[in-house]
């Protein structure tokens, strides 16, 4: 067997049990890890004391522990995916001239957590904080093409769940399906007039490394502008495919 580091192995176990559903035996942990149940046994006890995996006697199984959600929290706090991602943005306005967002999906809406515009850009209703239904958005769409359709399903049940703000969009379950379907299969979002009209954008989801969409990246102008949605899509999703690898994620395969 190759010699692996005990950190190594300990942060593979932490992985593992982050990407679990619920607590798991020792057996399942070796087995996956391609562990001795010994080694496995150590690594636990060791963890456990430290409080980054506890252990569920009845149950005969272990979970991430206290510390673990500590350590967690802290990323989160120090602004991780706003802070990979504002480059990017910068960049891309820079090069390109249009205004670039980073979304996330809050529900059945898109959050705007960064927004970077060039000079003299007209006003947009998107801004840090705003929310927007995610179905309008190409932000929020480049994000729900990726989910798994019982979750799309959940968010929007019947038609009664879908809102327009210009008239435009999708406006039932089956149209949504379908959207979402070309848009996966195209590797980006677009959405023209349908937030605000005379403006288009293009949206590009990036991956943790379950392959899990956690946030996109969008370019929006004024639709009149003459660049086609494809040569800004290219950029997009070349900006999300680098947020991807910042995450430490990876993009899936096209299904």
């Amino acid at each position: 067997m190759t010699h692996v580091p005990a950190a190594t192995r300990a942060l593979r176990l932490l992985r593992f049990l982050a990407t679990r559903s619920g607590p798991v035996s020792a057996t399942a942990i070796a087995a996956e890890l391609g562990l001795p149940r010994s080694s496995v046994y150590q690594l636990l006890e060791a963890m456990a004391e430290e409080g980054f995996v506890t252990h569920l006697p009845e149950e005969h199984r272990w979970g991430l522990g206290l510390a673990a959600f500590e350590i967690g929290s802290a990323y989160l706090r120090h602004d991780p995916l706003e802070r990979l991602a504002r480059p990017l943005l910068e960049r891309l306005t820079e090069e390109t001239g249009a205004t670039a967002h980073l979304g996330v999906l809050h529900g059945a809406d898109t959050l705007y957590l960064l927004k970077e515009q060039p000079p003299h850009a007209p006003t947009l209703i998107t801004g840090v904080g705003v929310r927007l239904p995610a179905h309008l958005t190409a932000s929020g769409r480049a994000l729900l093409a990726h989910l798994p359709r019982a979750q799309v399903r959940a968010l929007y049940p019947t038609s009664d769940s879908f809102v327009t703000r210009t008239g435009l969009g999708p406006a039932s379950p089956s149209e949504l399906r379908e959207l979402l379907g070309r848009e996966r299969r195209q590797g980006y979002a677009i959405e023209e007039g349908q937030v605000t009209e005379g403006f288009s954008s293009v949206a590009a989801a990036a991956f943790d490394h379950n392959g899990t969409p956690v946030a996109s990246i969008s370019l929006t102008i004024p639709s009149a502008r003459p660049v086609t949605p494809a040569a800004l899509a290219a950029r997009a999703r070349d900006a999300a495919a680098e947020l991807t690898r910042r995450l430490g994620g990876r993009i899936p395969q096209p299904s």
